[in-house]
């Protein structure tokens, strides 16, 4: 039965132990309830179906949907539903693509003793929370050049340790081509050679 006033919270993620941790912070606060879990992306849409609670706290690196599918696919039936992104990954790519797919709030896995019932109360009261050093990153690549999806595909054979004559093979086109997405790449990366092409692409959250 549910308590008047009381904010009802899924976790999605796919490690038991995190989910234990958050369940551990929120069984003290009052007018906090958890009241569903999921251990991946489609879990947590028939979840979300079974309990509608007020606030999801979604992982993003889910075993089967991304957890930015199953944000997607949720606010497709639910479009009031709200989001908190769990993530170890402050890039801000990954940011946006969250930011777009509906989600009112972003935070780092490391911050949850501290910040997430803040955080759970601020999503369901309709704000936005973002952490400073996030917002940081975001404001510092506002106006960069974004990747394109063929720019990421190779970028992606590229950190498999993948020359550029067998990308071509593998996508069906030309090494000239592959050279020029290199050096497009590199000119919107900012980044001096392959190797650091993709140390910054893993950072800002361009691959996985």
């Amino acid at each position: 039965m549910r308590v008047s006033g009381e904010i009802t919270v899924m976790v999605v993620d796919d490690h038991p132990l995190l989910r234990e941790g958050i369940a551990a912070v929120l069984e003290g606060e009052a007018k906090i309830a958890l009241v569903a879990e999921a251990a991946n992306g489609r879990e947590a849409i028939e979840r979300f179906r079974a309990f509608c609670p007020d606030v999801t706290l979604m992982d993003l690196q889910l075993p089967d949907i991304s957890g930015i599918e199953a944000i997607k696919s949720i606010r497709l039936e639910f479009p009031s539903a709200r989001f908190i992104v769990l993530t170890t990954y402050p890039g801000d790519v990954q940011v946006l693509r969250a930011l777009k797919a509906g989600a009112a709030g972003y935070m780092l896995k490391t911050s949850l003793r501290t910040d997430l019932v803040d955080a759970i109360r601020a999503v369901h009261q309709g704000l936005r929370r973002i952490p400073p050093e996030i917002a940081k990153e975001l404001a510092e690549h506002v106006t960069d050049d974004i990747l394109s999806e063929r720019e990421i595909e190779v970028l992606r054979r590229v950190a498999a340790g993948t020359s550029n004559k067998i990308i071509a093979d593998q996508l069906n086109v030309t090494e000239a081509t592959v050279k020029a997405h290199m050096k497009n790449i590199l000119a919107k990366l900012g980044a001096n050679d392959r190797t650091h092409a993709v140390t910054i692409a893993l950072r800002r959250g361009f691959l996985p």
